[in-house]
């Protein structure tokens, strides 16, 4: 049977000018929805998982728009709630070789962050589950989603149910009272799997000091959090906004296990590749039985993703095999 991941976040509009013009030069803009835990889901179905995202969207017909985006994409929808008016949304300015690209959001007040714990009864929705994934995003949009998402936590460690947690955060998101280092250990520490920076441990849980080597940091951070098992990161080296080359690592409190770097000389759209990356990864560790499978498994649908516009990764299993396994030729496949 196939295995089947859960998620729980925000999807917002991403609203775009027509290929890499700027704002200014904008007359309309091009639709498509995204955000962080669903991109992982729909990544995960297109590579033959099962998944479902668990989320709120407003009672109108953007909200019915939003889930019938989720159900064309393969996710489950029985989880997802309606209430209030507004879709929370952002726009993105496209980068292009030397010019950054360039986001702005709008989604306070949105449906999902006027999400309450009471809404979802999370044994009722993690019941035939393997996998549970959360990034730092949510618990900084408000103090409902962050309490939801640490719920969701607890009911999958009291399940026996993996869990991941893509933590790296945005500061400037952290509007309504709490820090994410008041909010973020508390969630971080009931996980299964880490996906960081030497960087954010520093800023998130003030472990280690800025430009400390990544296994030093997560092996301090595993000390002092022993359920946590796996510490994992992605690096990118950025020659221009159109050619980058990633690598994924991973500590898994004996080794420290490097991808191969992969060279990625003509990006479509990088919007997405972290979650591409956690989906990729969760699949591995679902299906491999060594971390380095695993990782580079994660490593190669990064990669893939930044071939792909809009938020999420839509590319086949036999696709990612085929790059894991060193085709980087882009052949035709007949």
């Amino acid at each position: 049977m196939p295995k089947k991941l859960v998620t729980f976040g925000e999807v917002m509009m991403r609203l775009s000018p027509p290929g890499y013009s700027k704002f200014s030069q904008a007359s309309s803009f091009e639709l498509v929805y995204g955000g962080g835990e669903a991109n992982v889901a729909i990544s995960c179905a297109y590579l033959g998982m099962k998944a479902a995202h668990v989320t709120r969207f407003p009672d109108n017909a953007l909200g019915k728009a939003a889930t019938q985006f989720l159900r064309k994409h393969w996710l489950s929808t029985e989880h997802v709630f309606y209430g209030d008016k507004m879709m929370g949304k952002y726009f993105l300015e496209k980068g292009a070789v030397h010019r950054p690209s360039e986001v702005i959001y709008e989604r306070e007040g949105s449906a999902f962050s006027l999400i309450k714990p009471e809404m979802i009864n999370w044994e009722h929705v993690l019941k035939d589950a393997d996998w549970f994934h959360w990034t730092g995003i949510t618990p900084a949009i408000s103090e409902g989603a962050a309490q939801s998402c640490l719920d969701a936590i607890k009911t999958a460690n009291k399940m026996g149910i993996p869990v991941s947690g893509d933590i790296n955060s945005r500061k400037n998101m952290w509007n309504y009272g709490k820090t994410m280092q008041e909010v973020i250990p508390e969630l971080a520490q009931n996980c299964d799997v880490v996906i960081t920076s030497s960087r954010g441990i520093q800023e998130m849980f003030g472990f280690g000091e800025p430009g400390k080597k990544f296994q030093k940091s997560a092996k301090e951070l595993m000390e002092h959090y022993p359920k946590i098992k796996k510490v994992v990161r992605k690096t990118r080296r950025t020659i221009s906004a159109s050619h980058h080359q990633i690598q994924g690592k991973i500590w898994n409190g004996k080794d420290y296990i490097k991808s191969d770097m992969l060279n990625i000389t003509h990006i479509i759209d990088r919007v997405g590749t972290g979650d591409a990356f956690a989906s990729g990864l969760i699949y591995g560790l679902l299906h491999y039985d060594n971390d380095d499978q695993a990782i580079s498994f994660a490593t190669a649908a990064c990669a893939l993703k930044h071939t792909v516009p809009g938020d999420v990764n839509l590319v086949s299993l036999d696709n990612v095999l085929s790059l894991m396994e060193g085709d980087t030729s882009g052949a035709i496949k007949r």
